[in-house]
């Protein structure tokens, strides 16, 4: 049986996961509207990943276990969200890829 949280996140898998959402974020040219949003919930923070855990048998179908496990302990902390506002806002600063 596979054990929600039994590894905790490493500071290299943190970073993956803020690099990866910033840059999906920044594709999309949502940086305005990501901000607003993870501004507004992160006092939430705990709520949601804990949330996670709960809709995680709904969810690891099309994310799979990893993936669901890992985005779930991310957004548990108040601290990672602000991590991932301040990836955000420096890649909205950069000037935009001509590819």
């Amino acid at each position: 049986m596979l054990r929600m949280w039994d590894q905790p996140l490493t500071d290299e898998n943190r970073m993956k996961i803020v690099e990866r959402v910033a840059k999906e974020i920044k594709k999309r040219h949502l940086e305005t509207p990501a901000i607003l949003f993870l501004e507004m919930h992160k006092p939430l923070a705990n709520i949601v990943g804990h949330a996670a855990v709960a809709f995680s048998p709904f969810m690891m179908p099309f994310l799979g276990f990893k993936t669901v496990d890992e985005y779930s302990q991310f957004f548990s902390d108040r601290q990672n969200v602000e991590l991932l506002i301040q990836e955000i806002d420096k890649r909205d600063l950069q000037p935009q890829d001509q590819s």
